[in-house]
């Protein structure tokens, strides 16, 4: 199978990446950039991520396909266990790609029914090579939007959403946006699919498709890192953090047979829905897994504090236990009670948002019961250059606890990047609007919903 080394080096191949205003030559020896794409290559270093499939033979487990509640128990475990080996950080490489696939296969099937296409041997040949190479995969969902008041076709600019622009013999051209495209700039395909459920008069934009990173006229700008250039101290963003882009289609060519949906309004909503089912699937595992960073950190700290055994310290650290397990739980319950389309099986739709909109609503409070046990000193401790100055020893003397100022100043700085730092307002929103914001998970939570066991009651009692 696949190398890291071969992954790293198959980033070098002309891919429009910017950063800061400047065009990357090279991903993978950039001195920022470049812990992003040795994140995503862990991905090969991991020992338990192979399987034998009939078919295809030896491949990744994360393009396994689901089709038994055990199977999706399994998913659960490998993001969980992977996001443990990358320190606490999930590892979207396979992740996102494979979700989307699961989706489009679903939904090719059922268009192909109503309409006589052929999109599910694209989508079938297309999991194949992808399956078979090994790559890491994007999936570039969210539109920018635009006027969120208006649909796609009524925007002013009709390129707030992707849309086709122009359809050839071989191929379609496509031009519009992606925001927040997670590692897209070190992956090797980027999956498109739609954002929202569509209308007849949005069909140029009920498009689905699949593109090498380095295609001509994709462009990708990258956030900024202030986790690691905003914080000298970072501990754990200088060994793993995951980058973003807004992801720009300047008139992009996709072939015929990368092309998954292709003006069928209809299924849009579908398409969108089924892959933020699997995704959020994918949030609730990794997610588990990422608290044990504030889990461990509260433990740790409160031991430094010499304030373990107090009872608000219990309370703060039982609340961050109840977070993580409601999110297990609710991933194992949505496993094990599966719907079943098309042969597949899809993570059960009301607990994933029932666990996903806890995740997404009460994060902060993790946060808050981590600063609690920790002390506003994470935010008011003096500078990395400060400590490694001549006034260093002076510092470390008065900012002991119950250990030496040395010992405690190593977990006051994770605390810190964990809390206080650039990159908690980016976990704070990424915890909120990943995977689906709290109102999305609302709609689909309230839409999907049976209420007839408890309508029945009441109609029962009243009768």
């Amino acid at each position: 199978m696949r190398s890291k080394e071969d992954y790293l080096k198959a980033l070098k191949d002309g891919r429009k990446v910017y950063y800061r205003g400047k065009l990357v030559e090279d991903i993978t020896s950039h001195p920022i950039l470049r812990i992003a794409a040795l994140h995503a290559a862990k991905l090969y270093e991991y020992q338990d991520r192979l399987y034998e499939d009939s078919k295809l033979g030896k491949i990744s487990k994360f393009f396994k396909v689901p089709k038994s509640p055990q199977d999706l128990l399994d998913r659960h475990k490998l993001i969980y266990d992977l996001t443990l080996y990358c320190n606490g950080i999930f590892n979207i490489s396979q992740a996102i790609g494979s979700d989307a696939l699961f989706a489009l296969m679903i939904t090719a099937r059922q268009v192909d029914k109503k309409y006589g296409t052929d999109y599910y041997k694209r989508v079938e040949k297309y999991f194949e090579e992808v399956a078979k190479q090994d790559l890491t995969l994007a999936t570039a969902q969210t539109d920018v939007k635009g006027d969120r008041s208006k649909r796609p076709s009524e925007q002013v600019d009709p390129d707030m959403y992707v849309r086709i622009v122009d359809v050839r013999s071989d191929g379609i051209v496509v031009k519009g946006a992606k925001a927040h495209t997670t590692q897209s700039a070190v992956s090797d395909e980027i999956i498109v699919i739609p954002t929202r459920a569509m209308r007849e008069n949005d069909k140029d934009y009920a498009i689905a498709f699949a593109i090498p990173t380095n295609t001509q006229g994709l462009k990708m700008y990258t956030r900024p890192i202030d986790e690691i250039e905003g914080n000298t101290s970072a501990i754990l963003s200088k060994k793993d953090y995951e980058l973003e882009t807004l992801t720009v289609f300047d008139n992009v060519f996709i072939p015929w047979d990368r092309v998954f949906l292709f003006k069928e309004y209809d299924h849009a909503g579908t398409l969108a829905m089924l892959f933020a089912t699997y995704h959020r699937f994918t949030a609730l595992s990794y997610r588990a897994a990422t608290i044990n960073l504030f889990l461990g950190s509260s433990r740790l700290i409160s031991k430094l504090n010499g304030i373990e055994n107090e009872k608000h310290v219990r309370d703060d650290i039982v609340d961050i236990i109840l977070y993580k397990e409601i999110l297990r739980s609710t991933a194992i319950a949505a496993a094990v009670n599966p719907v079943f389309l098309e042969e597949i099986a899809l993570p059960n739709p009301i607990f994933t948002n029932v666990g996903k909109l806890y995740s997404n609503m009460h994060f902060h409070d993790v946060v808050k019961d981590l600063i609690d046990i920790a002390g506003g000193i994470i935010a008011t401790m003096p500078s990395e250059e400060d400590l490694k100055s001549e006034e260093g020893s002076t510092i470390i003397k008065y900012l002991r606890g119950a250990v030496s100022g040395e010992e405690r100043v190593k977990g006051l700085k994770l605390v810190k990047e964990l809390a206080a730092s650039p990159i908690t307002g980016y976990l704070l929103t990424g915890m909120i609007h990943a995977e689906g914001s709290i109102e999305a998970s609302k709609i689909e939570l309230f839409r999907s919903y049976n209420y007839n066991e408890a309508e029945n009651l009441i109609k029962k009692i009243l009768e």
